[in-house]
C-alpha cells in the first residue's frame, strides 16, 4: 500500500469512496454527493489531497483532504477527512493515511491537526487516533444527526506537529 498524492486520473475512485463515506451517513457530516465536476473542484480545492493505492491491484482504497481548519489568528491550524472503501477496511488503509495527513500537515506549515467531529460511536477512528498520539478534547453532546435522523456524541480532537 502507498500514500501519493492524487492524480486527475484518480478523481472517479476518489468520488465513488467519498460517496460511499457520505451515503453512510455516520462519519462525514456532508449529505451531497460528488459528482464528476463537484468532485474534481473539491480536492483541487484542498490544500493537500492524497489517495491509498494498493501496489498489486493499482486499485485505489482510500483518500484523505487536508485544509486549513480556520483563518487568519487559527490558520495554522489544519484539518482532515479520511475515506477508506468498505472493500478495503481492516487492513490498515486508515492508519497510513493518518500518518502521511500528520507529515504532510507539518510540510505545508501547520502546527496542529484538529478534528471537529469524530463521531463518538465511531471507536475504530477513535482508538486510531488515541494510540497515533492524537488528544480527546471532550464531547459535544448530540453533535451529529446520524443517517437514521438520531444524534450522536461528537468528540473533537488535536495532535500537535
Amino acid at each position: 500500500m502507498i500514500v501519493r498524492a492524487y492524480e486527475k486520473k484518480d478523481l472517479e475512485a476518489m468520488i465513488q469512496i467519498w460517496n460511499e463515506v457520505v451515503e453512510e451517513g455516520i462519519a462525514f457530516p456532508q449529505e451531497e454527493l460528488l459528482n464528476n465536476v463537484t468532485g474534481a473542484e473539491f480536492f483541487a480545492a484542498q490544500t493537500y489531497a492524497a489517495v491509498a493505492e494498493d501496489e498489486n491491484s493499482r486499485t485505489i482504497c482510500g483518500l484523505y483532504i487536508l485544509h486549513p481548519n480556520n483563518v487568519g489568528r487559527c490558520g495554522h491550524i489544519c484539518n482532515t477527512s479520511y475515506a477508506v472503501s468498505s472493500k478495503s477496511r481492516g487492513r490498515h488503509v486508515g492508519e497510513k493515511l493518518v500518518l502521511d495527513s500528520l507529515r504532510q500537515a507539518k510540510k505545508h506549515a501547520f502546527k496542529i491537526l484538529q478534528f471537529n467531529a469524530v463521531v463518538e460511536s465511531n471507536i475504530h477512528a477513535r482508538h486510531l487516533y488515541e494510540r497515533l498520539g492524537f488528544v480527546p478534547l471532550g464531547i459535544i453532546p448530540n453533535g451529529f444527526r446520524m443517517k437514521d435522523g438520531h444524534f450522536e456524541n461528537i468528540c473533537p480532537y488535536y495532535h500537535e506537529l
